[in-house]
């Protein structure tokens, strides 16, 4: 997977993503990720990049022509190596971002392009010329697009084959299933007078299975019974979730 970042603050990318495993991922040579300072494509001597609002106006507005320039050479590039560009513009306007979205980069051809916009925003004429597909990671505010640029990458990365050490990692994640996760232990056995669940050590692994399944219902119940309402449960599901509801467990509302 490649990916150009688009930045002003391209050191807030390269620190992030030279740990864990976006550093193993690209030593792996499984992602290769470069951030582009915008600065760099603008044609003062001052390199500004951004510029006060028509109209008035609290803040700065990133400048139209130093993106439109960073996208050509990058286009011009990729196909050169006879590859498209797939650019991408975390906004609040976009679709939200979820697992399947995840899914869905990582397993893009083409090398992705993410556009990050700074301060009040980024000139309209942007969208206008090169209608960017937008994407959201929550209906907040933050001060740029880094942040989203990196939860987009790290959540796409993960997915890639080859990058995590187990692949099963990936399957038993919470929302690879549409369900939150079971819970986790590991040594010692007791904490501060806190054990760990008897069907964990008895070594039964189908108990194990069903206990680690329920309490993923459970999880999810209580805490996002959204993500039931929108699957389909299997038989299983069925009977574990009607014993989770007879306990009386209580959802909370999303």
């Amino acid at each position: 997977m490649r990916i150009d970042v688009l930045t002003l603050f391209p050191e807030m990318i390269l620190q992030a993503v030279g740990h864990s495993m976006l550093k193993r991922a690209q030593e792996k040579g499984l992602l290769a990720i470069q951030a582009h300072n915008l600065r760099d494509y603008t044609m003062d001597r001052h390199k500004v990049a951004d510029d006060v609002p028509y109209g008035g106006g609290a803040g700065m507005v990133m400048k139209a022509e130093p993106i439109l320039r960073a996208v050509d050479a990058l286009r011009v590039q990729a196909q050169s190596c006879g590859e498209e560009i797939r650019v991408m513009f975390p906004s609040p306007q976009g679709r939200t971002f979820t697992q399947e979205y995840a899914k869905d980069v990582a397993a893009e051809p083409r090398r992705i392009v993410v556009l990050c916009g700074h301060y009040e925003g980024v000139d309209e004429r942007v969208r206008e010329a090169l209608r960017p597909e937008e994407v959201s990671v929550g209906d907040y505010i933050l001060t740029g697009g880094e942040l989203p640029a990196l939860v987009l990458i790290d959540a796409a990365t993960r997915l890639v084959p080859g990058v995590l050490g187990d692949p099963e990692s990936v399957v038993e994640e919470s929302f690879s299933d549409s369900l939150l996760e079971y819970p986790h232990y590991t040594r010692p056995a007791e904490v501060r007078g806190m054990g760990v669940p008897d069907v964990l050590l008895s070594g039964h692994h189908e108990a194990i299975r069903l206990w680690r399944r329920k309490q993923a219902l459970r999880s999810t119940y209580a805490r996002r019974p959204d993500l039931i309402r929108d699957r389909s449960l299997s038989r299983e599901d069925q009977r574990l979730l009607s014993e989770i509801i007879s306990e009386g467990v209580v959802s909370t509302p999303v």
